[in-house]
């Protein structure tokens, strides 16, 4: 497993690789403090495109991220979410609390 925080233009982009699940929580943790310190625009993108399998722990850690960026006045996007991740997304009705593309 390997998540990477790059910044771009003021924009923090966190992509994760598969699978996206509990072990990985300590790892995921760490790269949002890094995008959360971000100056910027303000966006933190999660890239979903390596992602094949993500258990309720990431819909949990996704949520934990969100609520730290709303605090700080950002927001939070779910970048090359495909197949059964969207689908997972859907199903917790993700999409009212994140910008899916």
């Amino acid at each position: 497993m390997s998540i990477t925080v790059n910044v771009h233009d003021g924009q923090a982009r966190i992509s994760v690789s598969d699978p996206f699940s509990f072990p990985v929580h300590r790892e995921f943790r760490k790269a949002c403090d890094a995008a959360l310190e971000t100056q910027g625009n303000g966006e933190i993108v999660v890239d979903l495109g390596a992602v094949r399998y993500m258990d309720s722990a990431a819909l949990g850690m996704l949520l934990v991220l969100r609520e730290r960026a709303v605090a700080q006045g950002k927001s939070v996007a779910l970048d090359h979410a495909t197949g059964t991740v969207r689908q997972v997304l859907e199903i917790a009705n993700f999409q009212k609390l994140f910008e899916i593309r």
